[in-house]
């Protein structure tokens, strides 16, 4: 039999921990042949202050032409930062042509976070994402991305019933389990997961940190797990307990991630 395989397609950031530099070795670690679909590359991050930008956006098609001839399939997708609305539409065409029978989609839309949508999104780009949203198996969007593909306000301190509404709103526009990261409420910090009607709720240490890229660390610590485990929960409690202690191991100079390979290395 085959080896299975995960295709994640996001940007790469040359320097910054995030999207591929993560998802790659993260994924491979556990042992899974990843696949990677670059749709830019960056000369590192944009929490920095300067940055370059190459939009691979043309040059997906030569790639998706070449994985034709070699006949290419792929188990699983896990989708980050894309960018374009363009961008949503390749992805909706690599689903269609890279699939296999059984193939498994998980999907983190990429664009806010903290009340606020990222530089160079627009109302086009969320709209184009609820489309996205409707091949997805799960997808993993943070509080603030709910809010703005739900048109509810934001608000800081997520109540059980405002993440429930959230939700509830969300399952309008896609019939994939749902679990929503970064709920915030009673000094905690976790997950509202809404899988078909079952409605699970978790709960972790909230710590006075921020750092970059941890979003795209869970998604593939999770992704992983719930692989190995085929439970929602267990994959969402691992996720979050990695990118717990990478916050906790990362130095305080290093402000533009997590140091997640030494975290990585322990955990496997």
């Amino acid at each position: 039999m085959d080896k299975k395989k995960i295709l994640t397609m996001q940007d790469l950031s040359c320097v910054g921990q995030c999207s591929i530099t993560v998802a790659l070795p993260i994924l491979s670690a556990y042992g899974y042949e990843t696949c990677v679909l670059p749709t830019a590359i960056l000369s590192n991050h944009t929490m920095f202050d300067t940055w370059s930008y190459l939009d691979l956006t043309n040059e997906i098609d030569d790639i998706f032409a070449n994985w034709h001839d070699n006949k290419f399939k792929f188990d699983y997708f896990l989708l980050g930062y894309l960018g374009k609305k363009e961008l949503i539409d390749k992805a909706i065409e690599c689903f269609d042509k890279f699939s296999n029978k059984d193939s498994k989609i998980f999907i983190d839309p990429v664009f806010a976070d903290d009340g606020k949508i990222y530089p160079g999104f627009n109302k086009e780009y969320i709209e184009k994402t609820r489309e996205l949203l409707k091949h997805a198996n799960f997808i993993l969007p943070n509080v603030t991305e709910v809010c703005y593909l739900t048109n509810i306000e934001y608000q800081p301190i997520h109540s059980q019933e405002f993440v429930r509404k959230l939700a509830s709103e969300l399952k309008k526009y896609t019939d994939a389990t749902i679990i929503i990261t970064g709920v915030i409420n009673d000094n905690s910090i976790g997950e509202y997961i809404l899988k078909g009607k079952e409605e699970i709720i978790l709960k972790h240490e909230l710590l006075p940190i921020k750092r970059h890229g941890t979003g795209d660390i869970f998604s593939s610590v999770f992704l992983a797990n719930y692989l190995l485990t085929n439970d929602v929960k267990k994959a969402c409690n691992k996720a979050a307990l990695f990118v717990r202690k990478c916050l906790k191991t990362t130095d305080t100079k290093h402000f533009y991630g997590v140091e997640f390979e030494k975290v990585l290395t322990d955990d496997k």
